[in-house]
């Protein structure tokens, strides 16, 4: 089965207005979602963006009104600045790779559904997905044993793997969240799902 390759991270408000969408597309065509959860402050430096933290809070403001906008456009509710927005990465993060690695094996889950849990959690109901007892919850509703699935997430073999697909990231040219490669083609942004959804329908 040929693949969409899915950088993102699981904090970011784009991703999460693209997260269904993807995933539908993904299904419809045919194709495996293979999700690479990345940290955007450990790629921003080497590609040359600004880290979040030195950004002018005109910037992030506008980020956060921006994708508001999106979120009225596309009928998805979304916080502008939810509480939990910024927290440790190594749990959510470390899930979906955890959750990926269980599908592989045959163990079931739906892991498309895990990650859209994880950012509907944060940017709809400004939950603490850092938190264990959050976490599995979600793993529950996503089809997935979370007293298995918590201590993988956060071994050191799945961390070692965040920190691969975020050197994978820098060495692909991704630029920002959710960045989507379709048969080596490069779409960074939710509002390029058409374009995707175009390049995925000419592929057939």
């Amino acid at each position: 089965m040929r693949e969409i390759l899915y950088y993102y991270s699981i904090r970011s408000d784009f991703t999460y207005l693209g997260a269904a969408r993807i995933a539908a597309l993904a299904k419809q065509y045919g194709r495996r979602l293979v999700h690479r959860p990345i940290k955007l402050s450990v790629i921003m430096g080497p590609i040359g963006g600004i880290p979040f933290d030195q950004r002018p809070p005109l910037r992030t403001a506008y980020s956060h009104r921006d994708a508001a906008r999106w979120a009225e456009h596309l009928g998805i509710p979304c916080l502008e600045d939810p509480i939990h927005h910024d927290g440790p990465m190594e749990l959510p993060s470390g899930a979906v790779i955890a959750a990926q690695r269980a599908v592989a094996r045959g163990e079931g889950g739906d892991l498309d559904e895990l990650h859209r849990l994880i950012l509907e959690a944060l940017w709809r109901d400004d939950r603490d997905i850092a938190h264990q007892r959050v976490m599995a919850e979600l793993m529950t509703q996503a089809g997935f044993e979370p007293s298995r699935l918590i201590p993988a997430a956060l071994s050191e073999e799945v961390q070692l793997e965040l920190a691969r697909n975020c050197r994978e990231a820098i060495v692909r040219g991704v630029i920002g969240a959710p960045t989507y490669f379709v048969d080596g083609e490069n779409f960074f942004g939710q509002d390029r799902l058409d374009f995707v959804d175009r390049w995925l329908a000419k592929a057939g």
